[in-house]
């Protein structure tokens, strides 16, 4: 036979020879213990761990749905020597009155009053200062400044020339910002959270207002983890201790706290039990060595018209701290087509527990080299004298084992 002719029979051997499973008994302890134990391994943590325990694959689950409303309450008065006295209730420091998941409170502020719209020298900056009027470009207009340039180059003070700008004079000098915070009492200001959700797969329906709450418990109760953590009326104070932070001191330049309220529930026990959990935690970045821009604030302004007709306004930059209301969860309900799913799955890796035995046979045992001449049989053309060999070796190897 050509060697052409012997590679061509091997590669149809290779292609389309037929192999099928092959029963070998072998009565031994160690294989026996490995494979039974393998399998229970599969059952325990495929079955009844990822099945019946924490990821519950027998439900089908549902993502919550929700809406928030919040409503602050309290009173301040200020008299410092930059302000004048003054009352403070919740109009004046909720900005704006209603929020989108979120409600932001005043804490401290820059305030530059009666603003006119005019022509006044620019604050000092190394794009500004000049020194005639042909450093200063009529039209100009620099984002991080504070108006439109007119051309001019006017004394700012004694000591420095800048180029003059068309703008709200006087210019606001946001570096004045208190050291203390100007509404420190602030932190006992309460707010009222007000959460409805559901799980519509479910039609199952929820508020954070639980069933026994009624219009006197509201009046008199305030949240605490430990003696009343289902009352949805919170002090401003602990909100921020809970988070980590002091409240003085973050009232100062501001900051972002979330309100984080988890409706996790397993709907398959009494839903009675389904209650918002609550945390918190501050959500903007407050890093300990580089605290570029730190805080929380915006500006707004107050406009009036003079006698005369003129309009003037009030400028504000608010420091404050934003609270956002994060709500999440998942609901979960025993349902036959993911058990049945998901019970196929796991059973699927008993297929494997073989695998591991073959292995443990064929590479621990003392007579691995026996097994694995066994395993496998290749059959001749002459498949009577095939089958009388296959049966001796197989007496043999149970001769062997059994005295083992």
């Amino acid at each position: 036979m050509s060697k052409s002719a012997g590679c061509c029979k091997r590669f149809l051997h290779y292609a389309f020879d037929y192999e099928t499973p092959k029963t070998l008994v072998i009565p031994s302890l160690g294989v026996g213990f490995v494979f039974r134990f393998t399998q229970f391994l599969v059952v325990i943590r495929g079955l009844i761990g990822w099945g019946c325990g924490k990821y519950k694959a027998y439900q089908d689950t549902d993502t919550v749905i929700s809406t928030v409303t919040t409503k602050v309450k309290g009173f301040a008065f200020t008299n410092t020597s930059d302000t004048e006295p003054r009352f403070w209730d919740v109009a004046d420091y909720i900005i704006p009155p209603q929020g989108d998941h979120s409600f932001f409170v005043l804490t401290n502020m820059v305030v530059t009053p009666k603003q006119v719209q005019s022509r006044c020298p620019e604050l000092p900056s190394p794009s500004t200062i000049c020194v005639d009027d042909c450093n200063c470009v009529e039209g100009h207009s620099d984002p991080r400044g504070n108006g439109i340039q007119t051309g001019l180059c006017e004394n700012y003070s004694t000591t420095a020339r800048t180029c003059e700008v068309l703008s709200w004079c006087p210019l606001e000098i946001d570096t004045k910002l208190p050291e203390h915070a100007l509404l420190a009492a602030a932190e006992n200001f309460t707010v009222l959270i007000k959460n409805s959700i559901t799980y519509p797969k479910f039609n199952f329906h929820r508020r954070n207002i639980l069933p026994h709450v009624n219009s006197s418990y509201l009046k008199r109760c305030e949240f605490s983890r430990l003696t009343d953590p289902h009352c949805p009326i919170f002090r401003l104070k602990d909100i921020v201790s809970e988070a980590g932070e002091d409240f003085q001191d973050m009232a100062v330049k501001g900051g972002i706290l979330g309100i984080l309220i988890d409706w996790s529930c397993d709907l398959d026990w009494w839903a009675g039990e389904c209650l918002p959990k609550y945390s918190f935690r501050r959500l903007d970045n407050k890093h300990p060595v580089n605290n570029v821009a730190p805080g929380y604030n915006f500006r707004f302004a107050k406009y009036y018209k003079t006698a005369d007709g003129e309009e003037t306004r009030t400028l504000i930059k608010a420091y404050g701290i934003r609270f956002d209301v994060i709500v999440f969860g998942t609901a979960g309900r025993f349902s036959i087509v993911p058990t049945i799913v998901n019970l196929g799955a796991a059973l699927s890796f008993l297929s494997l527990v073989p695998v591991v035995a073959d292995w443990f046979l064929v590479t621990c045992s003392r007579k691995r080299d026996l097994y694995s001449r066994h395993k496998t049989t290749h059959l001749t053309e002459d498949a009577d004298s095939a089958s009388v060999r296959d049966f001796s070796p197989s007496l043999s190897l149970m001769n062997l084992i059994s005295t083992d």
